[in-house]
């Protein structure tokens, strides 16, 4: 009776030894070097910009170090693709780039402006309309957990800031900002075939905006921070 007892603990366990050893295997197998693309969709919460200081052209008269209060941004829609890649020797740690486009305009307002030996000075803006797009290489960690996946990134990032506006003269004029930023990431992807996955996402950008404004149609620049919060869904192919 004592020998049949020991020879049942003895197969429970290498019962359990090969069960431990099936999902350690198999976890090191899950976790391989893949190259993936993906797109995204997703909606932006644009904050009030920060920190604003007045860029002033020749002839609008005011003087350094001049500063502005917050600009409202409007909420906007999102899209944009990310290429990446895990590596054999680190399956948890792999490189992405990625861009993307919003458009968080600036809706009709009225700012504050803080000029040294002048005073407050408030001023009527009409609207603008506001294209930025993001391109970032990311450094991306993620956990295999079965069919998920979630995953971390950060990485430094350009911004490319189109804007146009019309004056209080009824002029048009346009105007770009191109500057390095940071966007960072944290995500849940859902492997639902070998090659297919479903993620969601939130990212985080700043930036500091430079528009130097135009002396032709008597308007002021800005140098402020711009903040992004982006909630997003995508659709991936691995390979």
């Amino acid at each position: 009776m004592k020998r049949n007892v020991h020879e049942k603990k003895q197969l429970v366990s290498y019962w359990v030894l090969a069960c431990i050893s099936i999902l350690w295997f198999g976890a090191v197998e899950a976790a391989h070097a893949e190259t993936y693309i993906s797109g995204m969709v997703g909606y932006t919460l644009a904050q009030d910009t920060t920190k604003g200081r007045v860029i002033d052209p020749a002839n609008v008269g005011l003087p350094s170090g001049t500063t502005i209060s917050n600009v409202d941004l409007d909420n906007s829609f999102m899209y944009g693709v990310k290429l990446g890649h895990y590596f054999n020797s680190t399956p948890w740690l792999g490189v992405e780039i990625e861009s993307f486009t919003t458009t968080p305009h600036r809706p009709a307002q009225r700012l504050t402006l803080n000029a040294p030996g002048v005073g407050t000075i408030l001023q009527d803006e009409p609207g603008a309309t506001n294209r930025i797009v993001f391109v970032s290489p990311n450094l991306v960690m993620r956990y295999q957990a079965g069919s998920f996946e979630p995953y971390v990134g950060i990485g430094p990032g350009i911004s490319f800031l189109h804007q146009t506006q019309l004056t209080a003269s009824g002029t048009d004029y346009s105007q770009s900002s191109t500057r390095f930023g940071l966007n960072t990431q944290v995500g849940l992807r859902y492997r639902m075939t070998e090659h297919v996955s479903l993620f969601g996402e939130w990212k985080y950008n700043y930036a500091r905006i430079n528009l130097s404004g135009q002396a032709d149609v008597n308007h002021f620049g800005i140098n402020a921070g711009i903040n992004l919060h982006h909630f997003i869904f995508g659709v991936g192919y691995h390979f």
